[in-house]
């Protein structure tokens, strides 16, 4: 009696494999894909991802500009407030319609809300509103852009140039991901 009859093995394997074993069954299956968060995404991924990012941070942060130049522009112009009383006022309600966009649709993904998380954010964003403030005050006073339009232009650089100091420490501190969920 002659043992079972053997052919040639798939290629990758290295015995033969018996007759009556289908060829199929014999050739290993692909590897599975890494868990996520197992490994570094490729950098086309993260690029990816950090242009959506920076799209909801710049949706959030559009509706912020126009909450404070609303806001400053009542109080400046509609109700006579003094220029930096209207800058700061404005921009520290700015700041709470912010906190609900970034918490609610920018960063939701992010790790849940803590009492650290908002206090983070209410630091960083009263530095941001004490830059946004200083380079107002340099604009308006120190560069006279003190009419109507100046004020304007003034407030909106101000905003632009604090928000680049903003979109790095609300990624990067306040809204971190969390580990466990990677």
């Amino acid at each position: 009696m002659t043992g079972p009859a053997l052919r040639e093995a798939p290629a990758g394997e290295s015995a033969p494999v018996p007759a009556s074993v289908p060829v199929s069954a014999a050739v290993p299956a692909p590897a599975p894909e890494p868990a996520l968060g197992a490994a570094p995404a490729p950098p086309f991924a993260r690029l990816r991802r950090l242009s959506l990012e920076l799209v909801k941070f710049g949706l959030v942060g559009g509706s912020g500009v126009a909450v404070n130049l609303v806001v400053f522009n009542l109080l400046l112009h509609g109700l006579g407030s003094r220029p930096m009383t209207a800058t700061v006022l404005a921009s520290c309600v700015a700041m709470g319609t912010n906190y609900l966009g970034f918490r609610f649709f920018a960063y939701r993904d992010r790790a849940s809300r803590t009492k650290r998380q908002i206090a983070l954010f209410f630091v960083f964003s009263g530095i941001g509103v004490a830059m946004e403030s200083v380079l107002f005050y340099a604009a308006y006073h120190g560069a006279d852009m003190s009419g109507p339009l100046g004020s304007n232009i003034a407030k909106a650089l101000s905003i632009v140039l604090a928000s680049a100091f903003r979109f790095l420490v609300y990624r990067t501190w306040v809204f971190q991901h969390d580990a466990r969920r990677l």
